[in-house]
């Protein structure tokens, strides 16, 4: 099993390539594939909201 923080490093390689979709989206000729690219955006995004509910940044009131 990962740990939280390790988790989280993974979680930001997830956000960097989700960066990589949105520029791709960006390109005139995708074509059919830019149903793919918005589906696999949705997933991602609903892969790191759920990440986030279920592993809250830890408070940093100390």
């Amino acid at each position: 099993m990962l740990d939280p923080q390790t988790m989280r490093e993974q979680l930001a390689l997830i956000e960097g390539k989700r960066d990589f979709l949105v520029k791709l989206l960006e390109q005139p000729n995708l074509g059919t594939l830019r149903i793919d690219v918005n589906q696999a955006i949705e997933e991602m995004d609903d892969l790191l909201d759920e990440f986030k509910r279920t592993f809250p940044e830890p408070s940093q009131d100390t």
